[in-house]
């Protein structure tokens, strides 16, 4: 048996969104902070269970084909929302990732039809399915539910 991969930490946010585990990525200012945020309520409103994992830096680690995703220990329950500061909030303590989403940094767009060689990221040895998105364009956290439902049942 193959032992897992030590843990290396990102510059991204992991939430977990009913069953789902998602890591989002992007540039400082991408937005997301505020996605999460925006995420986890669209979800709760519905009734389903929603929870952030970790805001700013995730350890990643691969184990048994998965990768799993846990907050960094110094700021585990906590997540920055411009204009609040800091703000505690619930957390999961890790989840294991079904997909990435990579933002865009401000003012760039997705391309309209992706190419296929992007459809996937490899992050420690893990193959994942992947989106590209705009935290501020409009309906942004709809586009992601979406995605999440066509991966989650393809």
């Amino acid at each position: 048996m193959t032992p897992p991969q030590a843990s290396e930490y990102v510059h991204a946010n992991a939430l977990v969104l009913g069953a789902f585990g998602l890591l989002l990525r992007g540039p400082s200012g991408a937005g997301k902070s505020a996605l999460s945020i925006q995420l986890v309520a669209d979800w709760r409103a519905r009734g389903a269970f929603a929870a952030l994992v970790g805001d700013d830096r995730v350890a990643l680690e691969a184990r048994h084909g998965r990768l799993i995703a846990r907050p960094h220990p110094s700021i585990r329950g906590i997540i920055e929302a411009r204009g609040l500061g800091l703000m505690r909030v619930a957390y999961e303590p890790a989840c294991v990732l079904r997909a990435v989403i990579d933002l865009l940094a401000s003012g760039e767009s997705p391309k309209r039809y992706p190419d296929e060689e992007d459809a996937t990221t490899r992050l420690s040895g893990v193959t994942l399915p992947r989106m590209f998105e705009n935290a501020a364009d409009v309906g942004a956290a709809a586009r992601i539910a979406a995605y999440i439902q066509n991966v989650a049942t393809n």
